[in-house]
């Protein structure tokens, strides 16, 4: 059985025990890499500080503990020195035996800036502080939408939605956000769908 406890004024919820997920091969344990690209860039005499959503943020707050292939920066556009320095830092793992993508480190769900709810970046909570590195990511409010808005999308974050245990009213109040997202005549039956899939794997009933 999983057992939660809320941990901050933002309520993001810790895992006591954890929740594995599926594993593929070109794939980096967030807690090690981050850690370890953190002193690389420390080297390179490179500073970065950036928002962080996705499976790295999740695994970084502890909700998750399963792989993940990349490193979702929603905030600042990342530098061309860091992408440099991020592309060396994979070909380095490649040599000592890890694969891990050129673009592991990659500002992917830049676009959902414009969307998320005004005021977000205020909300952003403390993810990782490093010696080179400062990360944070959003809020739980707007962290949760975006993740059920990637599991409506592509379906594939259903354990990473069910790990964040949203309740009742976080869900009622996400999805009106996440049916604005794509203007499709059969994507708010999509959603819809979705939400029901996701409430009755948490036990919520439909």
């Amino acid at each position: 059985m999983m057992h939660w406890k809320r941990i901050d004024a933002q309520g993001w919820l810790h895992p006591t025990c954890h929740i594995h997920g599926i594993l593929y091969n070109d794939t980096m344990t967030p807690e090690i890499t981050i850690q370890e690209f953190d002193s690389f860039l420390v080297r390179k005499e490179l500073t970065f500080r950036g928002v962080v959503i996705g499976a790295t943020a999740l695994a970084l707050l502890g909700v998750i503990s399963r792989e993940t292939r990349d490193c979702d920066i929603l905030d600042p556009e990342i530098p061309p020195a860091l992408k440099d320095a991020a592309r060396d830092f994979a070909l380095g793992k490649r040599k000592s035996g890890q694969i891990l993508s050129e673009k592991w480190l990659n500002n992917g769900p830049e676009s959902l800036k414009k969307n998320l709810p005004s005021g977000w970046i205020k909300r952003c909570v403390p993810l990782f502080s490093g010696k080179a590195l400062t990360l944070l990511t959003l809020g739980r409010s707007d962290f949760l939408k975006t993740k059920l808005f990637a599991f409506c999308d592509r379906q594939q974050d259903l354990e990473d939605c069910i790990a964040l245990t949203p309740t009742h009213t976080e869900l009622a109040e996400a999805i009106e956000w996440v049916t604005r997202q794509d203007t499709n005549p059969a994507w708010p039956k999509h959603v819809k769908d979705s939400f029901q899939m996701l409430r009755k794997r948490l036990g919520y009933g439909i």
